[in-house]
């Protein structure tokens, strides 16, 4: 039976965006991220789609009647955040790291010590399917409290063929039970497994000789990761996984300059990458590779604020004309939040993106680095009414500036409304 949700009142609508746009680009960020003051939406259900906006003077009231209102007296509405990077299915947690960071060790040093990546697989070996999926699930439910609508997930806990197919398979299985719209990464390039230290070349022909075709024939990942930093996987190494994977088409992002000026920009790019992601360290060569190509420049400010390292130069590369999306690295060992508010605060707080750039960085473009413009990201008639009612505000500005304030009152989901946490 069809029921009709209307939200009236609103003080402002955002991220009104047509529906031909996938992102935006540079200054687009802020002048094309749109907005309607004194408006209302309509949610058509049970699927969950925007069924009509606009301003209150456009509103024929009739159509209220029999309809479920809602106030939006004071209130904004904003798409739902799409968080295009994240690690989100591990096994415990890593405060023991997390002490040694505060005593001065450096990510390396506790990657080199056994820590870091490893630990976390190792964990992971010990740990049911089961328990992964629950503590995965529970984090969903989490995010969702906070905001998000769609996820990327990456497999790269297992660094071995058994344990990342674990992985991907415990992602499908959120697939079918959240209502998040997840996209899933194999990662299996995120380290290189115990049982091969001292091997990389041969675990890397390993990867492309069994963990590419055993995550294809099962159709378990729509992209493909790798980790191209200084320590990590070289650009020659990269560029072999990326070509493999291309075989079986999948498209590539790529974990890159985090650590260091490392190639990994160029190589995604030259592979067509939907995304490279971390970008701490950039300089004005990555910048002109980016802005020739489609791939979007995903940053991650919440590890540079956990680790201590420099912020990706967001306001650099909005300024040079870049599609900047901002995503959280939820992860275990360093970003363990994923709550995406604090992602667009940091966005305007320590990378100088004004509150419109931000946001629209944690939304379309988010959006675009996972290939779901059409589903989420934006509010427009005919798409998925998946976006956040505030409480009463004075403006959008003051939610990344009073930045631990709790502002979201509602959250939908295709038009579903979400058990908000405590």
């Amino acid at each position: 039976m069809e029921e009709r949700i209307f939200i009236v009142g609103l003080s402002q609508i955002w991220g009104v965006i047509p529906q031909e746009r996938r992102s935006l680009a540079g200054a687009e960020m802020d002048k094309d991220f749109g907005h309607i003051d004194n408006a209302y939406v309509e949610i058509s259900m049970p699927g969950g789609t925007v069924a009509s906006m606009g301003t209150m003077d456009t509103l024929d009231r009739s159509r209220l009647e029999g309809a479920t209102v809602l106030s939006g007296h004071g209130r904004m509405l904003i798409p739902a955040f799409a968080d295009s990077h994240t690690h989100l299915v591990y096994a415990g947690s890593r405060e023991g790291e997390f002490e040694d960071k505060i005593r001065g060790l450096s990510y390396e040093e506790i990657a080199a010590r056994g820590g870091g990546i490893l630990n976390s697989a190792d964990r992971l070996h010990r740990t049911t399917d089961n328990e992964l999926f629950m503590g995965a699930m529970g984090r969903l439910a989490e995010i969702a409290s906070k905001g998000t609508a769609a996820v990327e997930i990456k497999s790269g806990y297992g660094l071995n063929l058994a344990d990342e197919l674990r992985m991907l398979r415990v992602i499908a299985r959120l697939k079918e039970s959240s209502p998040l719209e997840i996209k899933a990464t194999f990662l299996g390039a995120h380290a290189v497994g115990r049982e091969y230290a001292g091997r990389q070349q041969e675990y890397v022909d390993m990867l492309i000789a069994d963990m590419l075709p055993a995550v294809a024939a099962e159709g378990l990942a729509e992209y493909v990761d790798v980790f191209c930093d200084r320590g990590f996987f070289t650009v020659e190494q990269t560029d072999a996984i990326l070509e493999a994977a291309s075989r079986y088409g999948f498209r590539p992002k790529i974990h890159a300059n985090e650590l260091d000026i490392s190639g990994g920009v160029q190589v995604g790019v030259a592979h067509g990458a939907l995304s490279v992601d971390h970008l701490e360290r950039i300089g004005q060569d990555e910048i002109d590779v980016l802005r020739r190509s489609s791939t979007v420049a995903t940053m991650l400010p919440g590890a540079s604020f956990f680790l201590g390292l420099p912020f990706a130069p967001a306001r650099i590369a909005v300024n040079s004309g870049l599609t900047v999306a901002l995503a959280s690295d939820y992860n275990p060992g360093s970003s363990p939040s994923g709550d995406m508010r604090m992602v667009w605060a940091l966005g305007c707080i320590k990378m100088k993106l004004n509150p419109v750039e931000a946001l629209a960085a944690c939304t379309v473009n988010g959006a675009a680095a996972m290939e779901l413009s059409d589903t989420v990201g934006s509010i427009a008639p005919g798409r998925p009414a998946s976006f956040i009612l505030t409480r009463p505000v004075p403006s959008l500005a003051f939610i990344p500036y009073a930045y631990t304030s709790p502002w979201i009152e509602r959250m939908f989901i295709r038009g579903r409304e979400m058990e908000l946490h405590p």
